[in-house]
């Protein structure tokens, strides 16, 4: 581990200390070891290695390492320098050498640039000093401009992009930037979400640690290059560099999933035939994010945009003009009481945008290209929609069927087509069908009639997918927030595009690894699923398997009300009264007819204080049950006072099955052995009965609860049920146990299995429909028990038929 590392190191502190602390003594005896002559008193805190030269040598050593931290020996230590000040000289031009129209007589290697001092018969070129920004830090060069005959002085910032320098200005630059140090800043805020300030600091420390103040500020300098420099790499990287008449166009310089389906991209050309509708459809999800904000700016008619529209914010001029045409028709929310519908009315004055909303791929979670849109008024459906039209026009010819998928898409949907209908900047690919969703984490705070008409879990193709996706995108954008909220619109814009395009970047670098892990993951899950499919359809009565299906295909054909069948409520107070009353009619008729009698613990007797547990302990859930394996022994002999009602009765399951063959007793082995069978099939269906109850309870009464007086008289009604049901766990348990032991072959101990704490909890399909996570949900192995009584099926009229 990372400690055992760490305690190996502990005992070489010292000597590492020491190592280092070396040094920092004079290098080589001071003595250059180029010239072997003059003393070495310069060293370099970049080069590898020790080193010791004088001050020509050590610029000779340099010519092409510009960049390099040296220091200067003052008698007692190092004293920090530069390569300027040893004489260094950098030429412009020419492969860092001077330029030869420069001299009559050229000669690089006599020339004697290194010092900037030529021959008598050298002719000084232009100078002038620069400040050079590096990842190393803030570097202060004189350069020496090339003097060939049509040499432009207009042409110095093309002389130092040349030199992979990308210059602050066009004219007289006096700042450059090292292509490197801006290749790192982009990464630093893709990555670590840097500000410029925060990596310009950095640059500062970097230079003079102790005294960062005194290091040329060029942070403004630092903020305008980069938006350059990015410009011109995703120009680069999309194609555009060599046909420069050529526009990117509307999400031109942006990236999108290469697992969707997009015709004529990723797709063959004859996918209409190979494929299925379902096979080859949209699924997208849109949401907003209110962390996104943007001041107003002072000027907003000097702001000049670089890439307006061609990554994924959409275009500023159509989006205001679709904004100022649209009506704002303020809807409220039918269903609970959204904060994206009911939020739409709030203004911000100081805010120019109060979030930003964007589209993406579902499953793979990639932005889609020009369909990130600004709010102003919170989430209005008029900025929605503009990004949803976006989005399903995004290389999607010939498709027909899209998935939309909206934390609101219950009320959004209700007008969707009429408000693209009347509005002259939303547009629809025709034939398109769009199959409104709701997230299944959102779901859970809809109505219940939302769930079977807006689940994904009756989405033909929809497969494993929860519709959420975008909420884990959001989290890395919340970090840059606060720095865009101040910038101009077009820098927050390029920063946004930016930061999604590296978002989609990773996902297409990762996706073969992602889609692999997930393949494999679906098809354990589909083995699981598919096995307790077929355990729990081995149980029900196929007619009505049968007909279930019908009404399944039906629904998904027609969608909408259709889908109510999937909708578990009990529809009338009468048959609720009557599940109520077939219930308490089956625990008082037992309880009287068995009060009293004991079959070695099945039943306790009021007056048997062995058998008298104390109160059970139960956790908020009411869902805590303790099994008593407590095996009575046989009473002492000389303990004359114990009563006969106290006494084990002894059953042929306390001598084993293998003695009672050997003694010849198979007549009570198989007696006991089918009453033991008797006792766990009727504790199984009293269970099922009681927890069904219980969920019953949950659903109707607790969650349905307008005061505290009736949650409470509720919460009451649930101990005595989890009583009983504890009651009927600890006598099971006793049968299981008995049926062990007379099983010799445990061909029918593998029928009753041990019950599991979690075997108890109510059922979620009950009481949380709507809830997130029904994708590898099961039910507990004694609901698929067939026992003597079916109870599953209700033409017998078993108890449960009402909950089924």
């Amino acid at each position: 581990s990372q400690n055992d590392f760490i305690r190996e190191w502990l005992p070489w502190r010292t000597e590492y200390l020491n190592v280092i602390l070396e040094g920092e003594q004079l290098a080589k005896g001071g003595i250059c070891e180029q010239c072997c002559q003059a003393e070495g008193s310069i060293r370099c805190m970049s080069c590898t290695g020790v080193h010791a030269w004088c001050g020509p040598c050590a610029v000779k050593a340099h010519r092409n390492l510009p960049f390099h931290k040296v220091q200067r020996w003052n008698g007692t230590h190092y004293q920090a320098t530069s390569l300027m000040d040893l004489g260094f000289l950098w030429h412009v031009g020419h492969g860092g050498g001077p330029c030869p129209q420069a001299q009559e007589n050229p000669n690089p290697e006599e020339s004697g640039y290194v010092s900037g001092e030529g021959p008598p018969n050298y002719r000084r070129s232009s100078r002038s000093q620069m400040t050079i920004v590096h990842t190393e830090g803030i570097f202060t060069h004189e350069v020496s401009w090339c003097s060939c005959p049509g040499s432009d002085p207009i042409d110095l910032h093309l002389s130092l992009l040349r030199e992979r320098l990308f210059p602050a200005s066009i004219s007289k630059p006096k700042t450059a930037f090292t292509f490197e140090v801006l290749n790192h800043f982009l990464i630093d805020a893709l990555e670590c979400k840097t500000s410029a300030m925060s990596f310009y600091q950095k640059l500062k420390r970097f230079t003079n640690n102790a005294f960062p103040d005194r290091v040329p500020d060029r942070y403004r300098e630092l903020m305008r290059v980069s938006r350059l420099w990015r410009d011109l790499k995703h120009r680069k990287w999309f194609g555009f560099g060599h046909d420069t008449e050529l526009d990117p166009g509307e999400g031109g310089l942006a990236l999108f999933c290469p697992a969707c389906p997009q015709p004529g991209i990723n797709l063959p050309p004859d996918w209409k035939a190979r494929y299925d509708s379902n096979t080859v459809t949209r699924q997208y999800v849109i949401d907003g994010n209110f962390t996104a904000q943007h001041m107003k700016m002072n000027k907003p008619e000097m702001d000049v945009s670089l890439s307006d529209g061609k990554g994924y914010m959409v275009s500023e001029i159509p989006y205001q003009s679709h904004l100022q045409q649209s009506v704002d028709n303020k809807e409220r929310s039918t269903c609970s009481n959204h904060r994206a519908i009911n939020a739409a009315n709030i203004n911000k004055s100081n805010l120019r945008s109060t979030g930003i909303g964007a589209t993406a791929c579902a499953r793979h979670g990639c932005f889609v290209p020009h369909s990130v849109v600004d709010f102003q008024k919170g989430e209005r459906y008029m900025n929605t929609d503009y990004s949803i039209c976006n989005a399903l026009s995004y290389h999607s010819e010939n498709i027909t069927t899209a998935l939309v998928i909206y934390d609101v898409g219950c009320q959004w949907s209700v007008n969707f087509r009429s408000r693209v209908k009347s509005s002259s900047s939303l547009f629809l690919p025709s034939g398109l069908e769009i199959i409104p969703a709701v997230g299944k984490f959102h779901l859970a705070a809809h109505k219940l009639s939302c769930f079977p008409r807006y689940s994904l879990n009756f989405v033909k193709g929809a497969g494993h997918l929860d519709g959420e996706i975008l909420e884990t995108l959001w989290a890395p954008f919340n970090k840059i927030s606060p720095t865009a909220r101040s910038m101009t619109q077009a820098h927050r814009q390029e920063v946004y595009d930016d930061h999604m395009r590296d978002s989609n970047w990773k996902k297409l670098v990762g996706i073969v690894p992602s889609l692999l892990k997930k393949y494999k993951t679906s098809n354990k899950c589909l083995e699981d699923m598919n096995q307790a499919y077929e355990q729990l359809n081995a149980v029900l009565d196929p007619n009505k398997v049968a007909r279930w299906e019908l009404d399944a295909v039906k629904a998904e054909a027609d969608r909408g009300e259709a889908l109510d069948i999937y909708l578990q409520e009990v529809k009338t107070s009468e048959k609720r009264q009557r599940l109520s009353s077939r219930i308490e009619k089956f625990h008082s008729t037992g309880q009287a007819f068995l009060k009293g009698l004991e079959i070695d613990g099945a039943f306790i007797p009021q007056d048997d204080p062995a058998f008298c547990p104390q109160e059970d302990q139960e956790k908020e859930d009411g869902e805590f049950w303790e099994d008593d394996d407590t095996v009575l022994e046989a009473p002492d002999e000389e303990v004359q006072e114990l009563a006969s009602e106290l006494m084990s009765i002894w059953m042929p399951s306390s001598i084993g099955a293998a003695k009672l063959m050997e003694i010849g007793l198979h007549d009570l082995l198989k007696e006991e052995m089918e009453l033991r069978i008797g006792q766990a099939n009727d504790c199984l269906d009293q269970l099922r009965t009681d927890l069904g109850s219980k969920a019953m309870l949950y659903r109707q009464n607790f969650r349905t609860a307008n005061s505290t007086r009736e949650g409470t008289r509720t919460k009451k009604e649930i101990q005595k049920v989890v009583v009983r049901i504890n009651k009927h766990v600890r006598s099971y348990q006793r049968a299981r146990k008995a049926i062990l032991r007379l099983d010799l072959n445990d061909n029918i101990g593998e029928k009753f299995k041990e019950i599991q704490p979690e075997d108890l909890a109510v059922s979620k399909e009950v009481t949380e429909e709507n809830r997130f996570g029904q994708g590898v949900s099961k039910m507990a192995w004694f609901w698929m028990v067939d026992g003597e009584q079916n109870l599953l099926n209700g033409d017998s009229g078993g108890l449960m038929e009402e909950c089924e």
